[in-house]
């Protein structure tokens, strides 16, 4: 199920503050530069970046998911280990906004986000 307008308006808005911090400046952005997706329930931060053999094609590396669990209330948070498959961030596997979902990706205790 889909995040409900209001959810929705207010996670874009923080997304959206979020990448006002944490860009790179302007004139690096054709060669790296940061996003976000809102698919049904979740969010998924990742690096864009042109493919090193073909320039036209953009790569996107994933870097962190949050998904709303609307019984409970809160975001999960989950980090792509090497496998490539999603792993729920025990340091803090869950939060209540947005906001602090996003904290927790800026801060990055265990390197999981960043590297």
């Amino acid at each position: 199920m889909a995040l409900d307008i209001v959810k929705t308006a207010n996670t874009i808005l923080a997304l959206e503050n979020f990448l006002a911090k944490r860009r790179p400046p302007e004139h690096l952005r054709d060669q790296i530069d940061l996003n976000y997706k809102i698919e049904d329930q979740s969010i998924i931060l990742f690096e864009e970046r042109p493919h090193w053999q073909k320039p036209g094609v953009t790569i996107e590396s994933k870097i962190a998911k949050a998904a709303w669990v609307k019984a409970r209330q809160c975001w999960k948070i989950y980090w792509l280990r090497a496998d490539l498959k999603w792993h729920s961030y025990q340091p803090a596997a869950e939060v209540q906004t947005i906001e602090e979902f996003l904290k927790v990706v800026d801060e990055d205790s265990h390197g999981c986000f960043w590297g």
